[in-house]
């Protein structure tokens, strides 16, 4: 077995939490896992050891599921009124901010992103998420109804939480992805089993010390390290619990759907996506090309709506394609502990090979790389270069499938048509994400419009806030998470009606 190596780079609070044992936390307490056994997790930059945590299958799931459905039904969580929940709530947003610099230094060793960027966006919006959350605690309304028949009937709905929700989210914004699935549910008045991913468990291993620290009662947010084929499967299967959300890639959604039909529990999927970005000739291209390089290299292009099909007009097109190489040009990277770390490494060997392998496979079909298009650094760490490709067509996997890397296909444009340009962009099985570069406000209005997905960002991208709704069309999954839509996702409509 490996030996644990802690760097002396970090601070002595983490380095005393990776020391700990990594255990499952179930009905308040930590656990070890029935079987007994541990998975390790490792840092993607140098390959080194950070932790062993104890892997839950089916039997752990089953003990949580029933510590949250238990709690739910008969603890004293539904007895608490939305002000007590969200008193809880902002206790924790307070405590994860007391712990930003532990909170930014687990996510960069575990995912590889730089601290630098965990401290000023992830572990933030993690605590704005709360709070905003908590506030909707005290405001989740029902209303009345008006009858044909006046002073026969009197009639109003409430919304009450649907229940056991299992959560199971994605290994790129590990902190972030918990605060999204966990934030609307408690505020909601639902429990929760929270699976997270394998590959980086141990900043919502280290959440879960501070929901207890908190004071949320036993049972309300269980929390799962474990593997998608066991843990993950078990929990969107199992029929105590009534609603399951899932963030992840498209093919996995399938899945959940599948194993969700048992029960017909409720089901909302965040997934994967081909966000285009399109640059007219009449934008700030001096704004557009940071912008559009941010859209793809931020998170090492590890996000579901990296604008990752650039579309610029022919007239700037050499002028952007330009401006981003040198761009890509200028990120280094590196260990994400590194204070000059741009861009980290791929969060896995899997995930290495994935990104390497489309690289690969866009370069056999004729795709050229204007940068980038190889893997970089030493063999220890997922290190890839910034890929721009171009002579990229719709047929080409690059272009089709999503990626999930800092890898760009850009390609341009001639006709000014929105409608056809629109076309173009709504061409995939994907909806999540666009953005649109103008200065002229009518088109860019109008493009908004015409493009099928969740989000169009205008002059920007990648800007995100609690009170935004964010999800997408067509494969790209079902509902809505943050700003008030999600609590669709948590909620029953319940109808009352009273003969007067």
């Amino acid at each position: 077995m490996d030996t644990i190596a802690l760097d002396n780079r970090l601070s002595k609070p983490t380095a005393d939490f990776l020391s700990r044992r990594h255990k499952l936390l179930i009905n308040g307490e930590w656990v070890a896992a029935k079987s007994g056994k541990l998975f390790p997790v490792y840092n993607p930059a140098t390959g080194t050891l950070l932790a062993q945590v104890a892997e839950a299958d089916k039997a752990d799931v089953d003990e949580a599921v029933k510590a949250a459905r238990k709690a739910f039904d008969e603890g004293p969580w539904r007895k608490m009124t939305g002000s007590q929940r969200g008193r809880l709530m902002w206790k924790l947003a307070d405590l994860i901010e007391q712990h930003l610099e532990e909170f930014a230094e687990l996510e960069s060793i575990d995912n590889g992103k730089p601290v630098t960027v965990a401290r000023v966006a992830d572990v933030p919006l993690t605590v704005d998420m709360f709070r905003y959350m908590g506030g909707w605690a005290t405001k989740i309304p029902g209303s009345t109804l008006p009858w044909s028949v006046p002073n026969e009937y009197l009639s109003y709905t409430q919304r009450e939480p649907v229940g056991v929700v299992g959560q199971i989210i994605p290994w790129n914004f590990p902190l972030l992805m918990a605060a999204w699935k966990l934030g609307p549910a408690l505020a909601a008045g639902c429990t929760i089993v929270l699976k997270v991913a394998e590959q980086t468990p141990l900043s919502a291993l280290r959440l879960g010390e501070l929901i207890q620290e908190a004071g949320f009662p036993n049972g309300v947010v269980n929390i799962l390290a474990g593997y998608g084929e066991t843990a993950g499967a078990a929990l969107a299967a199992h029929d105590a619990v009534d609603k399951v959300a899932f963030t992840g890639s498209t093919e996995v959604g399938k899945l959940i759907v599948k194993a969700a039909a048992g029960n017909l529990k409720k089901v909302s999927l965040e997934l994967g996506g081909k966000s285009p970005a399109i640059v007219f000739p009449d934008a700030d291209i001096d704004a557009a090309i940071p912008g559009t390089a941010s859209a793809i290299f931020f998170n090492h292009g590890q996000c579901c709506c990296a604008g990752s099909r650039l579309y610029a007009h022919k007239k700037v097109f050499d002028k952007v394609l330009d401006g981003i190489v040198n761009e890509a040009k200028k990120i280094k990277v590196g260990e994400g502990l590194d204070p000059k770390t741009n861009m980290g490494p791929l969060v896995s060997e899997e995930q290495f090979q994935r990104v390497t392998g489309y690289m690969d496979a866009g370069l056999k079909e004729g795709a050229k790389a204007a940068v980038g298009g190889h893997k970089t650094g030493d063999n220890n760490g997922y290190f890839v270069e910034p890929t721009v490709f171009t002579n990229t067509t719709r047929d080409m996997k690059i272009v089709r499938e999503e990626i999930f890397g800092p890898v760009v296909c850009a390609e341009p444009f001639g006709d000014e048509d929105l409608e056809k340009m629109a076309k173009q962009a709504n061409d995939t099985l994907y909806g999540l994400a666009a953005s649109v570069w103008t200065k002229d406000i009518g088109k860019a209005h109008k493009m908004a419009s015409l493009i099928r997905s969740g989000t169009v960002w205008v002059n920007c991208h990648n800007v995100f806030d609690a009170s935004l709704p964010f999800g997408g069309y067509k494969q790209s999954g079902w509902g809505r998470e943050m700003g008030s839509e999600v609590l669709n996702n948590y909620t029953e409509t319940k109808a009352i009606t009273v003969k007067l």
